[in-house]
């Protein structure tokens, strides 16, 4: 690798653990000389004589302990993170600014309504937003996650059609569908029949007319799909699926491709649901925050959780008395911070900015697809929505795999894409820019992409070495999740400064 490769990191070598830190006495605070003045403010059971290996350090060692820590660590203000189906864009600042206004921030969870007015104009306003932009009747807030807002969209599904008289007892996935979808189904008491895609990546209207029947509840399926190919026939299939009385679930994960484009609900979808955290800009990753609307179309709509907010003469309440309702399925009313950097992000773009920025997010993937077509293997040639898949077929033949591609991707400095997913395309490499990249950045990358493809073919042994440049090294992966090693080990050190000796070499 150049040492003027883009994206390039210098060599980092891990900290010290803070345990192996410090000094006997160091503190970055003083109690008072007193004893007895220390057990006046805290009581003494809750005190001990002391902490064994307890590190004791003064305030800078412990500030600049988390601060090398925290440079360890890819983040999106940093380096480009390219990874397919999670839309992992850059969350504009004032999108955190509005978050945590004190009215917003500090809220009590069990404030009466009266008391919240604000903080409840602006969910209504959201849920009106998120309406027009997917074109469904109404919208429930509620759902933390994308996963939890496909459960609840088929709690409203099993709902309605219990009250007409049978739930069904089958869902339709195609293959090209999110993978949360089948377990939702099952969490939600339905067996899952899978539909296959045809060669251009996309499902046909025959063949899920082949296997939908009157025992069919819905048919989920994500648009566009994870190939990164819009589901062109949506309508014929949402034909299909409604001749049989069965209801179409969109799985709206990929919406940043669609919005101020086309609307899900002029495609013949019943229920969608919508990741806020992805497509409206919110920091995610390591577990959330996250937040996953979902939309019904009207004669859905008395399904919804509770509570629902509603206006009456001008003041917002929560209305929980729907009998029909599926119940709660979050507490208190989501994850508000989530949702107010949602609304943030609607109303700092508006419409026109909304449409442009799911613009630039096709054409900054059909700009990758396009470079980096022939270097490695593109198993859909058509033009592709919002992220592309490539293979590592053509890198096959010297050794090397989709997961040395990604480890050598980080001595580049680049966060690596999805890899193995989905699942219908052996070896994938499937890779989202955002819309929030520019043209440098992307270049960038397809340099760091065409210079591994090129080790690939003329030291495939480095590739498969990687990476060089990280604290710890290439690692057993089943040995990492079943015996984790917690501790920084200097035997590690040496394995690492050995592999760079040999690359070198």
């Amino acid at each position: 690798m150049s040492e003027h490769s883009p994206g390039t990191n210098r060599l980092r070598s891990a900290p010290p653990l803070i345990f192996e830190s410090g000094s006997p006495g160091r503190s970055g605070f003083f109690w008072p000389e007193e004893e007895t003045r220390i057990t006046d403010r805290i009581p003494g059971v809750l005190l001990r004589e002391d902490i064994p290996g307890f590190p004791e350090l003064g305030e800078l060692e412990v500030l600049r302990h988390f601060t090398r820590l925290s440079h360890l660590n890819f983040a999106i203000e940093s380096q480009f993170y390219p990874l397919g189906s999670c839309t992992m864009k850059y969350n504009p600042k004032i999108n955190e600014v509005v978050a945590r206004l004190p009215g917003f921030s500090m809220l009590h969870p069990l404030a009466p309504a009266e008391l919240i007015q604000g903080a409840l104009e602006l969910l209504h306003h959201l849920e009106l937003m998120l309406a027009e932009i997917s074109g469904m009747d109404h919208i429930t807030l509620q759902p933390a996650a994308g996963a939890q807002g496909e459960l609840t969209g088929l709690m409203v599904i099993r709902a309605y059609l219990e009250r007409q008289g049978n739930p069904r007892r089958k869902i339709v996935v195609p293959d090209t569908a999110h993978g949360t979808n089948p377990a939702s189904s099952t969490l939600c008491g339905y067996s899952v029949i899978q539909v296959s895609s045809n060669s251009r990546g996309i499902i046909e209207a025959a063949k899920v007319d082949e296997v939908m029947s009157e025992d069919v509840a819905a048919l989920m399926i994500t648009n566009p799909n994870t190939l990164g190919l819009f589901e062109k026939n949506i309508q014929a299939i949402a034909d299909v699926v409604h001749k049989k009385g069965g209801l179409v679930y969109l799985d709206g994960a990929n919406l940043n491709a669609l919005m101020g484009l086309a609307k899900p609900g002029d495609m013949g979808v019943d229920v969608l649901h919508i990741n806020l955290h992805k497509t409206f800009s919110t920091p995610h990753g390591g577990g959330g925050p996250g937040a996953g609307p979902v939309g019904v179309k009207a004669f859905l709509q008395d399904y919804l959780p509770i509570p629902r907010i509603v206006r009456k003469d001008g003041h917002f309440d929560l209305e929980e008395d729907l009998p029909n309702s599926v119940g709660r399925v979050r507490s208190f009313f989501g994850n508000f911070g989530i949702l107010a950097r949602a609304y943030t992000y609607i109303i700092s773009l508006g419409s026109d900015g909304l449409e442009e920025t799911s613009r630039m997010a096709l054409l900054n993937a059909n700009y990758l697809r396009k470079k980096l077509e022939g270097t490695f293997h593109l198993p859909y040639t058509e033009p592709c929505m919002h992220e592309c898949v490539f293979t590592d077929r053509l890198q096959q033949k010297y050794g090397v795999t989709t997961l040395d591609i990604a480890k050598r991707l980080l001595d580049y400095g680049f966060h690596p894409p999805t890899i193995y997913f989905p699942l219908v395309v052996a070896g994938a490499l499937m890779i989202e820019p955002t819309e929030t990249e520019n043209r440098e950045t992307l270049d960038a990358f397809v340099e760091a992409m065409i210079s591994i493809a090129r080790e690939a073919k003329e030291n495939p042994t480095l590739v498969k070495g990687a990476p060089y440049s990280t604290p710890v090294g290439r690692l057993d992966e089943t040995r990492a999740a079943r015996k984790p090693v917690l501790r920084w080990e200097p035997i590690i050190k040496a394995d690492r400064a050995q592999r760079l000796a040999s690359a070198k070499d």
